[in-house]
This record gives structure tokens, C-alpha cells and sequence, in this order.
């Protein structure tokens, strides 16, 4: 661990393609380290055996982490016919296992009905919590909760490969999808089960599909701490702006930026002001990123503020 008198005050986005066998936060620690960044933050976390693009912010980015997870995804994903296990993927244990005989011959229009709306419930070993506390720490106790369930879409869901008890599909979907209760579902629908033997976030919507391996990270602080400075490392950052990038923009003369950086709302007046679904905008000042505001009842409200001290002098 880097000592924190020698930690950066570093500030932008990592599209990290985490590699399989390493948890999402254990790639935030490799990450935060290699920038020796005062703080950092991942969203969107991926298992530990999921690979793909993993968004991690560093300093004044993570104010903005949580926007990144109202984007659509989507995953490649493997999974094995005739076999359920606890986890819903290979890492749990064999809960059941039967002859598959010809149902891949119905996968097609299994997964048909799985296009458009579904309620799926969340696998018990997932992070989402239930009265404060991770589901997996409730299985990892052997205490049974209700699991709420939950409503997502799917907007693409595309076979790519299959044999007699293996297929691979390409699914496109709302943000909160569990792929893992997906492949498990469509198992149960074939009446014979499924789990997920291998999976892949590609893409997060808005984001673009350049992203960096955690080898080249090394190799590229390597490198930096040989020369050292960390301009080669900080040239493969995104401005951390990128996170919101799906929100309209509303560009702010100075009267306003100034007191809307204290914290004040803003009468919005005859300001014609374009909103996302959820009535949230990216404020700027000439040219600047700031932050976010919510728009109600034609106040300019702030919600998250970039560290605007130094940002009119």
C-alpha cells in the first residue's frame, strides 16, 4: 500500500477491462495504487470470474461514480445445460445435475420469451442488500431472507453458439439485469437448468469501447516510476465528465455559476433547459464541467459539485 503522504491528487476515469480471477475491488486497489491516487471508486461491480469494462474513478470523479450505472449494458455470456449450482455460475456448488438429452433444440424460442420485460429475482449470492446487509453474507450464514424482485429489459438477447449442452449468447439490457439469474432462468425454462461457465461486460452505454487491460497499467507505471513523473499514466484517463455524459448540458452565465458553486439555488427564469428522465443536468461554466443539478419546479437545485474553490479565480 502506498503511504498516503506520497498519494496524487489525480482526478478522471479508468475504463479498466478487468481480467477474470480478481474481484472488483481488488482491481480498484491494483488501480488506485498504480496511479497512487488519493481516492478511487469502481461502479458497476463485475464477480470476481466476469471480465469486461469496469469504470474506475479516481478523485474528484467518484462524486460522479453513480451515474454510470443508469446506462444500458451489454455481455457475452457462456453457460452449461443440465447442471444448477448455488451461485448461479461455476463458482458455487453442484446443487443439481440431469441429462439434457435434445432441448437445445428449443433454445430459440426459450429465449424469445425472455425479450422485453421480464421480473427476474436477484441469485442470493449478489450484493444487493436486504435490510442493510449483502444477500451473499445472509447465504454465507445459512439465513434465509426474502429476495425482492425486481423488474428489468431485455432489449437484445441473440444466440451465438450451442451445442447438445452448452450455448453462448449476447445479451443487451437494462442497467440492475443479474445475467447470472438470466442464464439460470432460461435453464429452468428448458427444464433442465443452466449456469453461467463464463461472462463479459463489452460495453456500458455512453461509454466508449476503448478500454486498458490491467497488464498495460503495469507496464505503463513501470515505466513512470523509471522516469519519474506520471504523465504517461494520467494520458490514459478519461476527463471525469465522461460520467455523466448522457445528461443534456445547461451552460450557466457567471452570476449564476458563482452562486450556484455555494451551493445556491438558482432561479432558472426564462432559461429554456433540456432534463434527462430523472430531471438531472450537467451545469457548465464557459466551457467548464461543474457538476450536477436537478431541475424542479424551475430551480436549478445542486446535487453534485465538483470542488469549485479555486474555479473563478
Amino acid at each position: 500500500m502506498v503511504k498516503k503522504a506520497h498519494l496524487r491528487n489525480i482526478n478522471g476515469i479508468v475504463l479498466l477491462d478487468k481480467p477474470t480471477g480478481i474481484s472488483s475491488n481488488g482491481a480498484l486497489i491494483k488501480v488506485r495504487n498504480l496511479f497512487k491516487a488519493q481516492k478511487a471508486g469502481h461502479t458497476g461491480s463485475l464477480d470476481p470470474e466476469a471480465s469486461g469494462v469496469l469504470p474506475i474513478c479516481l478523485g474528484e470523479a467518484t462524486k460522479f461514480s453513480s451515474f454510470f450505472l443508469e446506462g444500458n449494458k451489454r455481455y457475452l455470456a457462456s453457460a452449461i445445460l443440465g447442471v444448477r449450482t448455488t451461485t448461479c455460475d461455476k463458482e458455487g456448488e453442484i446443487v443439481s445435475q440431469c441429462e439434457v438429452g435434445d432441448v437445445a433444440s428449443r433454445l430459440e424460442s426459450v429465449l424469445e420469451s425472455f425479450k422485453g420485460d421480464i421480473v427476474q429475482v436477484p441469485p442470493v449470492y449478489s450484493a444487493i442488500k436486504v435490510q442493510g446487509k449483502a444477500l451473499y453474507k445472509y447465504a454465507r450464514e445459512g439465513v434465509e431472507v426474502e429476495i425482492p424482485s425486481r423488474r428489468v429489459t431485455i432489449f437484445e438477447l441473440n444466440l451465438l453458439e450451442k451445442t447438445q449442452n452448452t450455448f453462448k449468447v449476447e445479451v443487451y439490457c437494462s442497467k440492475g439485469t443479474y445475467i447470472r439469474t438470466l442464464i439460470a432462468d432460461i435453464g429452468e425454462a428448458l427444464g433442465v437448468g443452466a449456469y453461467v461457465s463464463d461472462l463479459r461486460r463489452t460495453q456500458v452505454e455512453g461509454l466508449p469501447t476503448d478500454i486498458i487491460s490491467l497488464s498495460l497499467l503495469e507496464e505503463v507505471a513501470e515505466i513512470c516510476q523509471k522516469e519519474g513523473n506520471y504523465q504517461k499514466l494520467d494520458h490514459l484517463l478519461y476527463p471525469l465528465d465522461l460520467a455523466v455524459a448522457r445528461l443534456p448540458t445547461l451552460n450557466l452565465p457567471l452570476n449564476m455559476a458563482r452562486e450556484l458553486s455555494h451551493g445556491i439555488r438558482q432561479d432558472l427564469g426564462d432559461f429554456k433547459v433540456k432534463t434527462s428522465f430523472d430531471n438531472l443536468v450537467q451545469v457548465r461554466f464557459d466551457g467548464r464541467f461543474m457538476g450536477v443539478c436537478t431541475v424542479e419546479n424551475n430551480l436549478l437545485i445542486p446535487k453534485r459539485l465538483l470542488n469549485l474553490e479555486h474555479f473563478f479565480d
